[in-house]
């Protein structure tokens, strides 16, 4: 899993691009408190030839987002996140993406 940040220059928001390896998979979706955690067809990633998950939201700089991936139905964690914190309401960790 990965993530990339681009920060605009010309607005302020950054594009952050999410990169889901999931072969298998036949849905991948990226849900946080930027969304209200809803899965929706902005969040859900594009499936490429090589197996990936791939898809690019555009959020407000200098802020802090929880987000899991939801593949398949299962929520994921991203492995190379900024940070985790814990989520009473979920009884888990969340991953965090800082901005």
């Amino acid at each position: 899993m990965a993530i990339s940040k681009q920060y605009l220059k010309s607005k302020p928001v950054c594009k952050v691009t999410f990169t889901v390896p999931a072969e298998e998979a036949k849905k991948v979706a990226v849900v946080g408190d930027f969304n209200n955690w809803k899965a929706t067809k902005a969040s859900s990633l594009k499936k490429l030839k090589n197996g990936n998950f791939k898809g690019t939201l555009e959020l407000p700089k200098e802020g802090s987002f929880e987000f899991k991936y939801i593949i398949d139905g299962d929520y994921v964690n991203e492995a190379e996140a900024d940070s985790y914190k814990w989520n009473d309401y979920a009884g888990a960790e969340n991953a965090v993406l800082e901005l």
